[in-house]
């Protein structure tokens, strides 16, 4: 948004913590994400906060959200709602990014289904590869199940980088000669800054704008911005990205995530 292009946000997390981190108390919205799934009569400009940033518009969240796993899994069609309610979004906005909770319920279902894009944040140590394990299994499923052109694209994020540390610097490296250019090669640093922003109410990019996480972040939005316009151009690429996406979605095997020997020695990889 900071770049002049129209952005709208939807927290779709029940932590509420994108709604948090923009400087909103959650419990002070009338209607939220809750309503947009809930209430087929609630469209989006019943729900779209306008924030303090310009080109920002906010789709917000609060507690009610938690019981909406219970709520919607008895209703047809429950995974499309999200969609449904965002068709006019398309149009209206450059982008629209969807804030996912951590967990592979109805709401995270919604969301995928509602994307043309995906991106996966990967903490780099073994535990997220593996909850990475089980999102690829799910994004199988969808494409199988319910949308086959959903998520046309999907790029890994690596988060928590430490470069000084051996088991950081080889689990990125593994990361890239596996999945190639589905890696973005922005990488997020370990930055006290980034847990700090939150409390102010801020993002990183104004909380402390010279930061490493604020410095990370937009370069990563740079590298977005950048391949979204590379995808609508035609590419000698684009095949080899596209056997790339497949390989990713279709590793069930678990093969690829490099495992530890045992809890102690973080850093031994066992060959596969």
């Amino acid at each position: 948004a900071m770049q002049g292009q129209r952005v709208l946000l939807v927290d779709l997390d029940p932590q509420a913590h994108a709604t948090i981190g923009l400087g909103y108390d959650p419990d002070a919205f009338d209607s939220t994400v809750y309503d947009l799934l809930t209430r087929s009569q609630d469209g989006l400009d019943e729900v779209v906060v306008h924030t303090r940033t310009d080109g920002l518009h906010l789709v917000p969240c609060n507690v009610l959200l938690a019981s909406a796993d219970l709520e919607l899994g008895a209703i047809p069609g429950k995974e499309l709602l999200l969609g449904r309610s965002m068709r006019d979004a398309r149009q209206r906005y450059d982008f629209c990014v969807i804030d996912c909770p951590p967990s592979l319920g109805v709401l995270t279902l919604n969301a995928l289904v509602a994307s043309t894009d995906i991106i996966v944040p990967v903490q780099v140590h073994y535990y997220a590869l593996e909850g990475l394990k089980r999102l690829l299994e799910t994004i199988h499923v969808i494409r199988d199940r319910f949308h086959p052109d959903a998520m046309e694209n999907i790029s890994l994020l690596l988060t928590f980088v430490e470069e000084r540390r051996t088991f950081s610097r080889q689990i990125q490296q593994q990361m890239r000669d596996i999945f190639g250019d589905l890696v973005f090669d922005t990488v997020v640093h370990r930055d006290v800054r980034l847990t700090e922003s939150p409390s102010a109410g801020e993002s990183i990019l104004t909380y402390a704008p010279r930061s490493r996480g604020a410095v990370d972040y937009r370069a990563l939005a740079c590298e977005i911005m950048t391949g979204a316009v590379r995808d609508h151009e035609p590419s000698a690429d684009s095949g080899m990205r596209r056997g790339l996406q497949k390989r990713l979605v279709n590793l069930f095997d678990g093969v690829w995530i490099p495992k530890s020997t045992r809890p102690g020695r973080p850093g031994v990889f066992e060959s596969t």
